[in-house]
């Protein structure tokens, strides 16, 4: 008995990339990156910020679409907001 392979295809990730913004009040968004990507801490989360402020835009990490879309939204619902795009990973 052959048993048949099955081939499974990665879902595609997504990059959550961290728009710049100059007039971002850095603790917040430190303190908001920590608590909706939670695997940023606050020193990654700094480096982040800084790079999208300097490079205007930062990955914070790369996830499946619906995590990376979530990550997105929460960011959007922060007061002030903060803004993201995604990114497809192989494009």
């Amino acid at each position: 008995i052959s048993r048949r392979k099955e081939e499974f295809e990665d879902a595609p990730m997504f990059k959550l990339m961290l728009l710049g913004d100059e007039g971002y009040d850095a603790t917040h968004v430190v303190d908001r990156l920590c608590a909706i990507v939670e695997d940023l801490d606050e020193g990654a989360a700094a480096e982040v910020l800084q790079q999208a402020n300097q490079a205007g835009k930062a990955m914070c990490g790369k996830y499946p679409f619906e995590r990376a879309e979530l990550f997105k939204e929460q960011l959007l619902r922060s007061d002030p907001m903060i803004f993201s795009d995604l990114e497809e990973e192989n494009k």
